[in-house]
């Protein structure tokens, strides 16, 4: 009997477990974890609730794919997000479609979506080893032949792994599933990459993706705890704009956050983690539903409303409370100035100060808090029809490792199962 190895207890690589173990025959599959249960990151993803695919065709899939689309049109098309959704269905686990296309468990629990794939693998006799590090990947006359694996006792405090008792497993492919460096505190800390570079194949640098953008602007600190529900959100590098989009905005104690900004960070993390920020800014559209001439006129019907008021006085039915005195300090009109007595020229300046919120960005909230890594495996070097080394062979890749991230809205599980899906059935099959 065959031995596969899955090193790595993620959403790819418990994909890549259960479809090795459907499409193989006389195959043995073992899915290594070091954590003490596997799918610790997906058990947080989403909010906790899991947004396990973006329901679209395989077209719109990749124009939301930013590193290696491409690369990705085999993974894809052997399990799009119809086939995952009704893999999942079929499995048991109810889905509900929700705004912008994307799919979640009915329930609204990430741990159902766990607990149904841990129910597939042991259904395909996936012999699954928790509190398990791997070592290392032995490789001979170009192949791949065993792993090395030592075990972890977890603490109270911390896991420790005892450096002694290595086992060796023998095994005829192994699949690296260990995610990249993105929220180290489950599990995640770029193993994946030093077995990568041992076997020879090169790692394109690694930055945190889909991440708060941190800022030294001290009036966006007084606004943590704000949401914008609907914002326009502009984002600059050297005054040339790098990404357009529109959605929620997070202020947080040291920046903003929110869907559209983590989108907007992977067209400046580069730039940020490389210590040049190169004025690099967000512009944010507070009134995006409105023309400028018409936020002017809806200004001026405020102002009428309340003639004798103080400037400070007249923002309410416009804007959040908690916005209001960074609005007033930012647009240079005093305060206690009655409204009747400000300017065309001031009330100009308003309007563009609502529509052009700007916060300046120094830096990223890291890998501890990015969604994804940018950054991995060099594609280049990997096998796109069945994700298998082109150095080594029975060495395949699936998921965050490599180089390949996607914006928000579920495009980034769907490829996590893609392509454990593919990498699980290409090993199978192998002769």
């Amino acid at each position: 009997m065959k031995t596969m190895v899955v090193v790595g207890g993620g959403a790819a690589g418990m994909m890549a477990a259960v479809s090795a173990a459907l499409n193989g025959e006389n195959l043995k599959v073992i899915l290594l974890e070091k954590n003490e249960k596997p799918g610790k990151k997906l058990f947080i993803t989403g909010k906790g609730r899991c947004n396990i695919t973006n329901l679209s065709d395989v077209s719109d899939i990749l124009e939301n794919v930013v590193s290696n689309p491409f690369f990705l049109y085999s993974s894809f098309y052997s399990m799009d997000s119809y086939a995952l959704v009704k893999f999942f269905n079929d499995a048991g686990l109810k889905t509900q479609v929700e705004r912008g296309n994307r799919v979640f468990p009915q329930s609204g629990k990430s741990s159902d979506v766990i607990k149904t794939l841990r129910t597939l693998m042991d259904g395909a006799g996936v012999q699954v080893r928790l509190n398990t590090k791997v070592t290392g990947i032995d490789i001979t006359d170009g192949a791949v032949c065993a792993v090395k694996v030592i075990k972890c006792e977890i603490g109270s405090n911390s896991r420790q792994c005892a450096n002694t008792d290595t086992e060796i497993i023998k095994a005829g492919s192994v699949i690296i599933a260990t995610g990249g460096l993105s929220y180290a505190q489950t599990g995640s800390d770029g193993d994946g990459y030093k077995f990568a570079r041992d076997a020879g194949h090169k790692i394109v640098k690694c930055f945190p993706s889909l991440v708060g953008l941190s800022s030294s602007d001290a009036d966006i600190f007084e606004l943590a705890g704000l949401t914008l529900k609907n914002a326009g959100v502009k984002t600059f590098v050297s005054g040339k704009a790098v990404h357009t989009g529109f959605g929620e905005v997070l202020f947080t104690h040291g920046g903003i956050s929110g869907p559209v900004i983590l989108s907007a960070s992977r067209f400046v993390t580069k730039e940020l983690e490389n210590g040049d920020n190169r004025d690099i800014y967000v512009s944010i559209d507070l009134k995006p539903a409105l023309t400028e001439k018409e936020l002017d006129m809806r200004i001026q019907r405020d102002f009428a409303q309340n003639l004798n008021k103080n400037f400070a006085n007249s923002l309410d039915g416009l804007l959040p409370q908690s916005i209001i005195p960074v609005i007033i300090k930012k647009s240079g009109i005093a305060a206690n100035k009655k409204v009747n007595a400000v300017t065309k020229t001031e009330r100009a300046a308003l309007v563009n100060l609502l529509k052009n919120f700007r916060a300046d960005i120094n830096g990223t909230e890291g890998f501890s808090r990015a969604v994804v890594t940018c950054g991995g495996v060099d594609v280049n070097e990997v096998n796109p029809k069945t994700l298998e080394s082109k150095l080594v062979k029975g060495l395949y890749f699936a998921g965050e490792v490599l180089d390949v991230d996607a914006f928000t809205g579920g495009y980034n599980l769907q490829i996590a199962f893609s392509t454990g899906y593919l990498a699980g059935k290409s090993a199978a099959s192998a002769k």
